[in-house]
C-alpha cells in the first residue's frame, strides 16, 4: 500500500481488516511456490502433448507462432518508429 492510500491514524482506529487486498498475509512465499509448481506441471503436460503430435501439426504450430511473433515485432517497430 502506498502512502497516498494509507488512512491517517489517530491511534484509536482499528487495524486494517484481514480481507484488505493490500495487506500482506505472510504466506506469500507459499503462494509463489504453489504458482511455480502449477506452472511447471502445466509446462510439462504441454511438452508431453506437443512431443506426441505428428510432424504436420507441429509445423502448423510453428507457423502460427512465427505469425504471432512477426506481428508483435512489427507492432513494436511501428510504435517506436524503428
Amino acid at each position: 500500500m502506498t502512502d497516498i492510500f494509507k488512512p491517517i491514524s489517530d491511534g484509536n482506529s482499528p487495524p486494517p481488516s484481514p480481507t484488505d487486498p493490500f495487506q500482506s498475509t505472510g504466506n506469500e512465499p507459499a503462494r509463489t511456490l504453489i504458482a511455480g509448481v502449477v506452472g511447471g506441471l502445466v509446462s510439462a503436460a504441454g511438452y508431453l502433448i506437443y512431443s506426441r503430435l505428428p510432424e504436420d501439426q507441429k509445423e502448423r504450430i510453428h507457423q502460427q507462432v512465427r505469425t504471432v511473433v512477426e506481428s508483435r515485432v512489427n507492432e513494436l517497430r511501428s510504435r517506436f518508429n524503428i
